[in-house]
């Protein structure tokens, strides 16, 4: 089975489904602004996902739940402009498709016409099919996200790891081959038990992407904040970090405003 990456001047949700026939990782990043995205895009990432994880990161919020359907198609759009290759997926925010299918069709449309994205990102299970299903039929991409939902943290309490028992096991996997027989292009894994992962990722056509869900999935996401160490009080088991950005920036912009203040910046070559 080939693991050579394909050179696709454009990822498409079909280029997604693609890759895992040909058992090639699929690579997804988050993304929130125009300068970001175009660094994750150039840097050759299969999917940016413009994730409600932007209440957290970009605007201090505890939890994602704040962040407004406004506010998601801002970043989105931003993100829309910077990305040339990748496929860009938007999460629908909290609020915005839960209680009913016609306004979950009516937010997923405005993200599209309004943002450009190309997909967007629901969680849940059995218990949203309708508004997947009326967001599928007006020819919109949907990803699916089960396993930790973050939108849901005041129902489970906690971020610990999801699915570890029996039953919720066996409903994860049924609303995994629910989501795929609906039509859903590809699925996030969220924070639940390798093995139980792999199975799910073995048992549905399309893609299977994970979140501290293990290396038997069809690709992996992290938070772009958190894989350059942009944020630091964060540490899952999970997460590695491939830069210490927040120590390197500190240390810099420190510098700069030592050297403002004893008039070494700007020097002679640094002014007209």
């Amino acid at each position: 089975m080939s693991v050579a990456k394909s050179d696709y001047k454009r990822v498409t949700t079909k280029s997604l489904i693609d890759m895992k026939a040909k058992g090639e990782k699929i690579s997804m990043l988050t993304a929130y602004d125009y300068t970001m995205a175009k660094i994750v895009d150039t840097a050759g990432v299969d999917v940016i996902l413009v994730g409600d994880s932007a209440s957290n990161v970009m605007a201090g919020h505890e939890t994602t739940l704040p962040i407004t359907l406004d506010q998601m198609i801002y970043h989105a759009s931003s993100v829309v402009r910077a990305a040339e290759r990748a496929l860009v997926v938007v999460d629908l925010p909290f609020g915005s498709y839960q209680s009913d299918s016609k306004e979950a069709l009516r937010s997923a449309i405005r993200v599209m016409k309004e943002s450009g994205g190309h997909a967007v990102k629901l969680e849940g299970g059995k218990e949203i099919k309708e508004s997947i299903k009326k967001i599928l039929q007006a020819g919109i991409p949907v990803m699916g996200h089960l396993g930790l939902t973050p939108q849901s943290i005041y129902k489970f309490g906690t971020y610990t790891v999801r699915a570890k028992e029996e039953a919720e096991a066996e409903k994860l996997i049924e609303d995994a081959q629910l989501l795929e027989k609906l039509g859903c292009f590809a699925l996030v894994l969220e924070k639940i038990p390798a093995k139980l992962a792999q199975r799910v990722a073995e048992s549905i056509s399309i893609p299977v992407i994970g979140i501290g869900a293990g290396g038997g999935v069809d690709g992996q996401v992290l938070v772009l904040h958190d894989m350059v160490g942009m944020t630091h009080e964060f540490s899952p088991r999970f997460l590695r970090r491939y830069m210490n950005l927040f120590e390197d920036m500190t240390k810099a912009i420190g510098q700069y405003a030592a050297d403002v203040k004893s008039k070494d910046f700007p020097n002679a070559n640094e002014q007209y």
